[in-house]
């Protein structure tokens, strides 16, 4: 069992910095990323994933830093990747032959398929962490690479003697609900009017209060987890209509209306409260555009480098799904151009905070736009800071292997080395149960004979990940990058055509994916 209460503390942040300049400048001949793709968060979240593992392999996307030949990888899981997907990653490598790349890339696993975070099963495996350090060598240019940093990774990278390239833990409290709302007060960034620091049923009722005090003719609040993600802890309330105007009528009326709490995920209002009192979280004001309708909900990811340089990496357009469209299933890059430099201008202002902060890494800003602001003019507000990896970091890791090229802060787009901005939409869900069976062997003998395949020549085409999936759960992910929006939504619904349309061939269990958004593809489970 491993002990949370105590982390060893970890290489400093001096010796990182010294790594990152000496690749930088180029003085280093090798340096070594151990990438760790756990998703270490409260056991009781990751358990409403099926097949958490898969995730893993998300993060395959680092296998071309090996394009750099004074690179070297070891890549953990905890169950291991197939070699027919590990060649179809290494085969994307430009300048690099396929045999080189493989010499300099070390995969180890813990063969534990639990559902529990990688990093606490390599903890609990010492054989296991002492291959690791074999594999790094004499770790002078060897830092972890992780999605998320907890107390678990830091003790990790403590038994390795490296440093991480990611957030202090201490600093964890900046990516909770609370912490965001403080972040952007800091920052003077607007957000939706709520209440932080709740934790009871009764806490709740009295921040709804406080919310329909403050707006008139509210009709909708979210009740966020401060640690959760994806969606997947937030919960829709609804206003009873009209409310009593006597205070202990109108808490008695709130009071009763939390029985119809709807929570993004599949469990009860009372499961869901009871998991609020033992995490606490922040009830807000539901926001909705000028005209009504739902707002958009973009996001900005940026990296602060240890020497404390922020820089934004991209921008996206979130698609969000289930039953109350708060629920994270792809993206599209860039952002509309309509909102693309505000949501740029905003998230500096954050990120020039939580850099004072000490944050060193990659992280992601989620907005709404097209709320009402002062007047009845069109706003953004801040709504949460992920001071992690997200689903909109690996496409874009693809994208910039896949593409050379830069983003032009001016514009927001990603312009290829030959001056055409790129495009594309992603997603880790598309799914149908004629998938379900197929091996990564199969799948791949469809990829080549289908032609879905990325042409590095034109610089677009379908790239996928989550093979692994495909077997149980019929699902996999796929980024579709090309020189215009539309084409690469096109080339997604092309590519689920001729997937569908393969797997009916073969006598699969066809059956449609469902097509929110007008695009295939359904929410995580």
């Amino acid at each position: 069992m491993i002990d949370r209460g105590h982390a060893a503390p970890a290489a400093s942040i001096d010796r990182l910095r010294e790594i990152w300049r000496r690749i930088e400048s180029g003085a280093s001949n090798e340096h070594t990323s151990v990438v760790l793709p756990s998703l270490t968060f409260d056991r009781e979240e990751l358990a409403k994933i099926r097949g958490i593992q898969f995730y893993e392999e998300r993060l395959l996307f680092s296998l071309f830093r090996l394009q750099d030949p004074r690179a070297r990888l070891v890549y953990l899981t905890s169950e291991p990747v197939h070699p027919e997907i590990l060649v179809y990653y290494l085969t994307l490598i430009e300048d690099v032959s396929p045999r080189d790349a493989e010499r300099r890339l070390s995969m180890l696993c813990a063969y534990d398929s639990s559902q529990r975070s990688l990093t606490e099963k390599i903890l609990e495996r010492p054989r296991l962490i002492e291959r690791i350090r074999r594999a790094i060598g004499d770790g002078q240019g060897a830092y972890l690479t992780c999605f998320n940093t907890t107390v678990l990774e830091q003790r990790l990278a403590a038994e390795l003697d490296i440093p991480i390239n990611g957030a202090d833990p201490q600093l964890a409290w900046i990516g909770t609900k609370t912490g965001s709302r403080r972040v952007f007060d800091e920052a003077g960034v607007a957000m939706a009017f709520g209440v932080t620091g709740v934790h009871t049923r009764a806490d709740v009722v009295r921040a709804l209060d406080k919310i329909a005090g403050a707006e008139s003719g509210v009709r909708r609040a979210v009740v966020k987890l401060d640690d959760s993600f994806a969606g997947a802890g937030n919960a829709l309330f609804r206003f009873p209509q009209p409310l009593p105007d006597e205070r202990e009528a109108r808490l008695s009326a709130l009071d009763t209306a939390l029985c119809d709490l709807q929570p993004t995920a599949d469990e009860s209002p009372e499961a869901y409260l009871q998991k609020l009192e033992r995490m606490g979280g922040v009830v807000e004001q539901f926001i909705v555009g000028v005209d009504g309708d739902t707002c958009r909900s973009p996001s900005v990811q940026l990296r602060i480098d240890p020497e404390g340089q922020v820089r934004v990496l991209s921008t996206h357009e979130q698609v969000l799904e289930g039953p109350t469209g708060q629920t994270y299933v792809g993206c599209r890059f860039p952002a509309d151009e309509g909102h693309r430099a505000a949501i740029q201008e905003q998230a500096m202002k954050v990120g020039r905070v939580v850099a004072a902060h000490g944050v060193v890494g990659r992280f992601g800003i989620d907005f709404l736009s097209g709320g009402s602001g002062s007047g009845a003019t069109p706003a953004t507000h801040g709504v949460e800071i992920n001071l992690r990896m997200g689903g909109t970091t690996f496409p874009f890791l693809a994208l910039q292997s896949l593409v050379r090229g830069a983003l032009d802060a001016a514009t927001g787009e990603y312009v290829s080395s030959r001056g055409i901005p790129k495009c594309y939409f992603a997603t880790d869900n598309l799914r149908s149960p004629s998938y379900v069976g197929l091996s990564p062997e199969d799948f791949l003998e469809i990829v080549r004979r289908r032609q879905l395949l990325f042409d590095s020549r034109a610089q677009k085409g379908p790239v996928f990940h989550m093979i692994g999936a495909l077997s149980e759960l019929g699902r996999l992910g796929v980024t579709c990058i090309a020189d215009r929006a539309d084409e690469a939504e096109a080339m997604y619904r092309s590519v689920v055509h001729e997937l569908d349309e393969e797997c009916h061939a073969v006598g699969g269990r066809w059956a449609p994916p469902t097509h929110p958004v007008g695009l295939p593809i359904s929410s995580m489970e």
